[in-house]
Formats: C-alpha cells, structure tokens, sequence
C-alpha cells in the first residue's frame, strides 16, 4: 500500500519575506525555477524594447525640430526672392549701375517656314 502524502509545514510568506529576498529559498521555487527564469527574461526583454522605443521617439523629435528648422528658413528665402523680384527693387538696382528702364517692350520676331525641309517662303 501507498502511504499518504503528509502536508508539509508551509510558513505563510510575509511581506519582510519578500523584502529579503527569503521567498527564493522556498520548494515551491526550486520546484518552478524555469517558470521563473522565464519571467525575469521577458521582464529584462520588456525592459530593453522600452529603452529602444525611448531612443527612436528622442530621434523622431529632433528629426521633427530640424525639418521645422529648415521649413522657416525656406519660408524666409522665398520672402526675400520676391523682394527681390519686384520691380521697384530692380529699377533700384539698375539706377546703381547706370542702366535706364527701356520706354518700349522689345517686339517678337516670328519666321514661318512653308516647308518641312526648313526652306524659307517667297
């Protein structure tokens, strides 16, 4: 005949148990050492990936900071090349070196050609 199992004495763990580390010395944790490998090991990867994720979220920001950066100085550029366009600012310009706005606007000359050979029409 099988003998019963006798309970073992279990001491009830405290919360001083835990702060001490004592917990890890108990059967049911020799018994479960793999289980318990296997938590510290997705704690330490959860761990690791949230650092990860840190990082990339600081390179997005300055990346985000930078493109504003360059956004404002094209917006700055493109203000000053219209100032510079404007006509007054050119007839300024022209005044300095001596140049005079022309009183006509120059014509368009136009050639047709009858041919596809490039001969010119009588």
């Amino acid at each position: 005949m099988a003998r019963p199992s006798t309970p073992r004495n279990k001491k009830k763990l405290s919360f001083i148990d835990i702060v001490k580390g004592n917990f890890l010395n108990r059967e049911e944790v020799t018994e479960h050492y793999r289980f318990f490998i296997l938590i510290f090991v997705l704690l330490f990867l959860m761990i690791y990936s949230n650092h990860k994720v840190n990082q990339k979220i600081e390179i997005v920001n300055d990346l985000k900071e930078k493109s504003e950066e360059y956004k404002s100085r094209n917006a700055y550029a493109q203000s000053r090349l219209i100032h510079i366009k404007m006509e007054s600012e050119l007839s300024k310009e022209m005044e300095k070196d001596s140049l005079m706005t022309l009183e006509s606007h120059p014509t368009k000359i136009l050639i047709k050609l009858d041919s596809i050979n490039g001969e010119k029409g009588k």
